[in-house]
């Protein structure tokens, strides 16, 4: 019945339009990559810059967007958002150089860094909090889609050519005019003198709950960017000479099943604990990462692809529905930023961690590594969340 009262709501709809453009700016454009090399007749190597350029605004710049959401209002900061993201992103496709194609992906990335952490601080804005378990995980469910169709959209329009992904990104145009002005947002402008707020938001984010469901966090990407996402189309190659395409089918199955898995999302809130649903996750987590290594057909690569889809529909939207709840609606978009800033940590490290578990045995230490912190996490929730 949740379900139905959030998408009653015309607001969900504008927080999806915000987290579908939120994964936009790389999802779309990775089918280029080849195209673009080849136009500016670059090394492949430097082709990761377009993805390091973009993320690396956010990691410094999302908690102080998040401070002038709290302090000027989500509008305030959202509306000039879209509006650069789609103009930096659109003048990618107008370029003459690789160097100047780099330039407006960082201008990009500076439009697209809150995004991320606005949409959810939304939800916790405008939804009771019986609704928000919901309202989250619809939301996931969302952006696992995007996730799963965005890099179909950005190979489609390569094949028209080269620059042509980056004209997708003109419809955070509409979007952020349907913002300023259809949006109803119950956050306002802030008169509470700065230190004050200051204060108040670190002794909020401060709490031990809090520092638990950071941690979880960070160790949830850690996993999730290094071992899955990094070695998994490893272990396909190595073990069963899986082409690029069937890859790509794996992977977007466990986006499918996560998308699957969110939009139950409220109704396993009515029913279960919170922490009780972590601990599945998390168990879930450690069957995926164990069983990857063992598989001894292609075919059944969808196996431990399922669990793992099922875990992180489980795991992230009920995070965050568990730190939008504790987090003051005064102090939210700070704290929701903080968040993002760290879920980007846990993608920095995530390669580095897993690299040191494969330089220690392989390919089968790396998943066992990522199943032993999915373990600890367990531990964590039992210790600390209960």
């Amino acid at each position: 019945m949740n379900d139905r009262h959030v998408l009653r709501n015309k607001n969900i709809y504008l927080i999806f339009s915000l987290t579908l453009l939120a994964v936009m700016g790389v999802a779309s454009i990775t089918p280029a990559f080849p195209s673009i090399a080849e136009h500016f007749q670059i090394n492949y190597k430097r082709i990761g810059l377009l993805i390091t350029v973009f993320t690396l605004p956010g990691i410094f710049l999302t908690p102080v967007l998040g401070v002038l959401a709290d302090r000027f209002g989500r509008k305030t900061v959202l509306v000039p958002a879209l509006f650069l993201f789609a103009i930096a992103g659109f003048s990618c496709s107008q370029v003459n150089s690789f160097e100047m194609l780099v330039v407006f992906r960082f201008i990009q990335g500076v439009g697209a860094a809150s995004l991320g952490s606005l949409n959810v601080t939304l939800i916790g804005d405008i939804f009771p909090k019986e609704q928000r378990a919901s309202a989250m995980g619809l939301n996931a469910s969302v952006l696992s889609i995007g996730t799963a169709i965005y890099p179909f959209i950005g190979g489609s329009l390569t094949m028209i050519a080269w620059n042509f992904p980056f004209y997708f990104p003109l419809v955070a145009i509409p979007a952020g005019f349907m913002i300023m002005f259809v949006l109803e947002s119950p956050h306002s402008k802030s008169e509470e003198k700065f230190l004050i707020y200051l204060r108040q938001t670190l002794k909020s984010i401060g709490q031990k709950k809090v520092l638990v469901l950071f941690l979880l966090n960070v160790l949830t990407f850690i996993i999730l960017y290094g071992c899955f996402l990094t070695y998994f189309p490893f272990v396909m190659k190595s073990s069963f000479s899986s082409t690029a395409f069937m890859i790509g089918i794996i992977l977007s199955s466990s986006s499918v099943t996560t998308a699957i898995t969110a939009s139950l999302l409220g109704r396993l809130s009515r029913r279960f604990r919170q922490q009780d649903l972590l601990k599945v996750s998390y168990l879930l987590y450690v069957i995926s990462l164990s069983l990857v290594p063992f598989m001894p057909r292609e075919s059944m690569m969808l196996i431990p692809a399922f669990f793992f889809g099922a875990a992180q529909g489980i795991n992230i939207p009920n995070i965050q529905t568990m730190l939008v709840t504790i987090a003051p609606m005064k102090y939210r978009a700070a704290f929701m930023s903080l968040n993002g800033m760290i879920l980007r940590i846990g993608q920095t490290l995530g390669p580095i961690i897993a690299g040191l578990f494969f330089a220690l045995g392989g390919i089968n230490v790396a998943f066992l590594g990522g199943a032993i912190i999915a373990l600890s996490m367990v531990l964590i929730v039992v210790l600390f969340l209960e």
